[in-house]
């Protein structure tokens, strides 16, 4: 097993980094470490969030692949890795939600015929709404899934319709490609970005380390498109009918305290799941549950060890 200090800040030995190509062409930038174990616990497709990158959760990517899974996940078009849908390279753009659906339905169904079962989908944040949304509309038949500080509703001073609203108006009033904050991860924020994600500076700073050695994963702020869409597609996903015939077994753990994503809509996603168990963390957990300081972070993993142990027998 790797020290700490290795496996925050460089890829595992076995892991490939390379591309995969959507429908259209477009180049994704791609994650895969199979299992070192010759019969494999499984297969984990993890899709991380907003702006994000794979090697933010190479800490977690380790735990899982100790217990015998391989791990793939795969940087979003538009962010990362993955090209920009902006002429502006530090601003996440997309002009339809639906883009994201599409790219995940190809993965999943090259993936799924090809990894070792059992199949197990994990997301957070918009990669949690986006996996969910996927599997509501039949692109995605994990035997399990994680959802983590799901982003099932957005956290907003105008709240969720207030919220749609403006940004739907700034779309109009101007590029809808344009950045709609200048700086972190909200507008007008009295915290500073890593108290927003999580309260361990070490981890946090291991995501600003990765971005200095890589300039070009570096996305910044969402547009007013972008912006509108997850209103939109947050909205949709909440009243779906479909939610409440997914038969999948899921867990969902929940930051309460969370300022990005609002947790009360997760709840309420959650109560209309037929088969979804919550964990529930308070004010010791910011948005990033996974990358939080070890008590938060050692429950979590324990909490999806014993889900995946349970739903997912060897």
């Amino acid at each position: 097993m790797l020290v700490p200090a290795d496996f925050r800040r460089r890829l595992p030995d076995g892991a490939i980094v390379n591309r995969w190509q959507a429908a259209d062409g477009w180049p994704l930038r791609r994650f895969d470490w199979p299992a070192d174990s010759a019969a494999p616990r499984g297969s984990i497709l993890f899709q991380g969030g907003r702006g994000d990158i794979f090697e933010k959760y190479l800490e977690a990517f380790v735990h899982w692949h100790d217990e015998g899974w391989s791990i793939t996940s795969f940087d979003w078009r538009g962010q990362g890795g993955s090209g920009r849908l902006s002429p502006d390279p530090h601003v996440g753009h997309v002009a339809d939600f639906g883009t994201f659906i599409a790219d995940f339905r190809a993965f999943w169904s090259g993936w799924a015929a090809e990894a070792t079962g059992p199949h197990v989908l994990m997301g957070h944040s918009m990669g949690g709404h986006l996996v969910l949304r996927a599997m509501a509309e039949g692109a995605a038949q994990p035997d399990a899934a994680v959802l983590v500080a799901p982003m099932l509703g957005l956290g907003s001073p105008l709240g969720a319709r207030g919220g749609g609203w403006l940004a739907r108006l700034m779309t109009r009033l101007g590029n809808p490609a344009r950045a709609a904050w200048k700086t972190n991860e909200r507008p007008i924020s009295p915290s500073p970005r890593q108290v927003l994600l999580t309260h361990d500076v070490g981890r946090y700073d291991d995501e600003m380390w990765w971005k200095r050695q890589q300039p070009d994963l570096v996305t910044g702020p969402p547009s007013w498109q972008w912006l509108a869409q997850a209103f939109a597609s947050t909205a949709a996903l909440a009243a779906d009918p479909r939610l409440a015939r997914l038969d999948i077994a899921m867990l969902m753990l929940i930051a309460d305290a969370d300022k990005l994503v609002e947790p009360r809509t997760s709840h309420a996603v959650a109560a209309r799941l037929p088969d979804c168990t919550v964990v529930e963390f308070g004010a010791e957990s910011a948005h990033e549950i996974l990358r939080e300081a070890d008590p938060v972070r050692d429950r979590a993993l324990a909490a999806i060890d014993r889900f995946l142990d349970d739903r997912t027998p060897a």
